[in-house]
């Protein structure tokens, strides 16, 4: 029996210590609630937790910053959309203004007053829209510019224009004599000088015949073996040159005939109407009937026209239209397209992932909303015959176009984000879920284990507490 080493209090000591150690692990795990809260508890298990951890977190930003996207694509499209609203009652004026009853200039001036005040507010909108002090429709804040080229327009002429970046081209079927047109909403037709038409009148082919129709008489031309006579209103006796110009002898020749052409006749020749125009003044337009006009003055107004509806919003570059070139039956206008210079288009990213990753970023464009980029600055409807206020209905057009383009590539971009920010919120949600079986304590399973422990704590210091007093017997023995 030995007193200095009492080996059964050593051995209860030790195990009471070890019991002691795992049950404040337990305690812990049951007052914090995680499995791991140190490394030691789990190293591989806390590595990859904190990975986990560091994805959930970044994830959860990552939706909100989508979630801030879809706010900042609602206020720029919100906006767009009373634009819109401006554009669809400028519309609407302009229609006004292009109708024939305003016939005074005070009518027109009335409704550009109000066309005036609705271009104003669509600066106004595009000025001071933002989210979170940033300008959504002013473009891009760095002072970048490029220049907006107009849509190219036909000015209501019949004919196939082309349109492309920086020129568009109109072709348009070769005008001819006894043509008939409308330019800025009047018919004119293609006259004629006397010795113009008098070229229509030709000869028929061998044994053949032609009529000929001069100031209501018609005139038959036939030809027998290559000799030629004429006979009028169907007689059946050929017209001799005294019958046609008063003197000579002989048949009438087709020059007789073309004597008969002078200045204010009517001739159906070849099946067209050719009118010969009284042109006193030798401006080509003829001196009794305004609408009756050469081709080169048909194709100088054409021309204007064509200038006129491609100038509208062409505030820095104005627009420039060539003279005609025909070719095979074509003529062809070629014009140069005006523009404007506005702001740079406002771009921004949407970081909607956890990882740096270039692909995580979503791009947000918006032009400038400006009535500049929109072509219809210093939009006027006041002419007197309301052809100007025909043009702005096109430039208006141009602009609800414009304006629907940048809501829908914002609708698109908004219903991108929403798919985002759900598809986010899953990957967050799974990926908790498989953090939490790493990480979070099974409090179950450790509150049977925590009992355990408690059950041999108390065990080991009964235990300790019985081999303390196992050497007492020791006192017996010095009595």
């Amino acid at each position: 029996m030995v007193v200095q080493h009492n080996m059964q209090a050593m051995n209860a000591n030790r195990m009471l210590n070890i019991t002691t150690g795992a049950q404040s692990k337990s305690t812990e795990k049951l007052s914090s609630g995680y499995r791991i809260n140190r490394a030691a508890d789990d190293a591989a298990g806390l590595t990859i937790s904190e990975k986990m951890r560091k994805q959930i977190r970044g994830l959860d930003q990552a939706s909100t910053n989508a979630q801030d996207g879809v706010s900042s694509v609602q206020t720029a499209e919100g906006a767009l959309t009373e634009v819109h609203s401006m554009l669809q009652r400028m519309n609407e004026l302009a229609v006004q203004a292009a109708n024939g009853t305003n016939s005074k200039e005070s009518d027109r001036q009335a409704i550009q007053d109000e066309i005036d005040q609705l271009t104003t507010e669509i600066d106004r909108v595009a000025e001071t829209t933002k989210f979170n002090e940033i300008y959504l429709l002013k473009g891009d804040s760095n002072g970048g510019t490029k220049n907006v080229f107009m849509k190219g327009h036909d000015a209501g002429l019949k004919g196939t224009l082309t349109d492309s970046a920086k020129t568009a081209t109109f072709v348009m079927d070769e005008l001819k004599a006894g043509d008939k047109v409308t330019i800025a909403g009047k018919e004119y037709s293609i006259g004629s000088k006397a010795d113009d038409i008098k070229g229509t009148i030709v000869a028929p082919a061998q044994n053949a015949s032609t009529t000929v129709t001069i100031d209501g008489s018609s005139y038959e031309i036939k030809d027998t073996n290559g000799n030629v006579a004429i006979y009028k209103d169907g007689s059946t006796t050929a017209l001799t040159k005294v019958d046609v110009t008063g003197t000579g002898t002989g048949n009438a020749t087709l020059d007789d005939l073309k004597t008969l052409v002078k200045e204010g006749s009517v001739v159906e020749a070849d099946g067209k109407k050719y009118t010969a125009m009284t042109d006193g003044n030798n401006d080509n337009i003829d001196d009794d009937d305004s609408s009756v006009i050469t081709k080169a003055v048909a194709e100088k107004k054409i021309q204007a026209e064509l200038l006129a509806a491609n100038s509208i919003g062409t505030i820095e570059g104005k627009a420039e239209v060539k003279d005609a070139a025909t070719a095979n039956g074509k003529t062809t206008y070629e014009i140069k397209k005006g523009y404007a210079t506005v702001a740079d288009t406002l771009s921004f990213n949407l970081h909607v992932g956890a990882d740096a990753d270039m692909t995580n970023k979503i791009t947000v464009d918006i032009d400038t909303m400006n009535s500049a980029n929109l072509g219809i600055k210093g939009l006027n409807v006041t002419d007197a015959t309301g052809t100007a206020a025909t043009y702005a209905v096109d430039a208006i057009s141009d602009a609800i176009a414009k304006v629907s383009s940048q809501r829908s590539a914002l609708g698109a971009v908004q219903n991108r984000l929403e798919h985002t920010i759900d598809n986010l919120d899953n990957i967050v949600e799974n990926t908790t879920t498989a953090e939490s079986r790493i990480r979070d304590t099974d409090m179950a399973e450790e509150m049977v284990e925590y009992s355990k422990n408690n059950i041999l704590a108390q065990a080991g210091q009964s235990m300790l507490a019985q081999a303390n007093q196992s050497t007492q017997g020791v006192l017996s023995l010095l009595q």
